[in-house]
């Protein structure tokens, strides 16, 4: 098992799709990131050196990105700082609702959960 930036990586997968469950590293970087280290996109995770291992560690210790918890805490600040300052986008994260103009009447069933049931008016 490889463990990488406080993650273990799936050993079946190739390195660059193993890359992406770092918290921070999408398909794009994790792809620019073998093809800086030199490895094949064809290599899976148990078949890297000690070598490859090392040189990937210190490639993701070099960039000038936020990964993990440090990506997680920012994020988490950010949406705090909006609750605090009571915008409408802060609204919107407190109420669990979504924040970037969807609509809401219909859909949006992933951010408000599963559908309560509420009982019809009599006439």
């Amino acid at each position: 098992m490889v463990r990488l930036v406080g993650v273990d990586l799936p050993r079946n997968k190739r390195v660059a799709y193993a890359l992406t469950y770092i918290h921070g590293i999408g398909i794009k970087t994790a792809k620019n990131i073998i093809e800086s280290a030199n490895i094949s996109t064809e290599t899976r995770i148990f078949e890297l050196s000690t070598e490859q291992t090392i040189l990937l560690r210190k490639l993701l210790e070099n960039l000038d990105l936020k990964l993990e918890g440090d990506l997680r805490r920012f994020n988490g600040l950010n949406i705090k700082r909006l609750n605090e300052i009571n915008c409408y986008r802060g609204q919107r994260h407190r109420n669990s609702l979504p924040v970037h103009g969807q609509r809401t009447r219909t859909n949006a069933r992933a951010r408000r959960g599963a559908k309560k049931t509420v009982t019809g008016k009599k006439k």
